[in-house]
């Protein structure tokens, strides 16, 4: 599952640093899947669709930091919990009700991410 950032967001930015894919943006920031990864070329997203991995996305969230679920892996890989929801100081950082995955999706999108 990925996660999600809360409204009770502060805007503070200590998740952002965080996250080892590069999934965090904040407000109102145009994403890409290129953005801090190893991707080149395309990729295929969570919908099934394939898109350029420089494509540029709207920012999902225009008051607060978000994440982007295409890049989420829950730190799976990297770190045993989430990173940006031990260093959130409001506790906004949670599970995406939105977006559950197993465990082996995440790792897959992991290394998808990071050829």
């Amino acid at each position: 599952m990925a996660i999600i950032i809360t409204e009770e967001c502060i805007n503070c930015g200590a998740c952002e640093p965080e996250c080892p894919n590069n999934a965090i943006y904040e407000a109102g920031v145009e994403w890409a899947i290129a953005d801090g990864t190893e991707v080149e070329g395309e990729y295929l997203m969570s919908s099934g669709k394939t898109v350029s991995v420089n494509e540029k996305f709207r920012a999902i969230s225009d008051e607060v930091y978000f994440i982007v679920p295409d890049k989420c892996t829950e730190c799976m890989g990297f770190h045993e919990e989430p990173q940006c929801a031990a260093v959130c100081p409001v506790d906004c950082c949670v599970p995406d009700p939105e977006h559950r995955e197993s465990e082996a999706v995440l790792l897959d999108r992991k290394a998808r991410l990071h050829v």
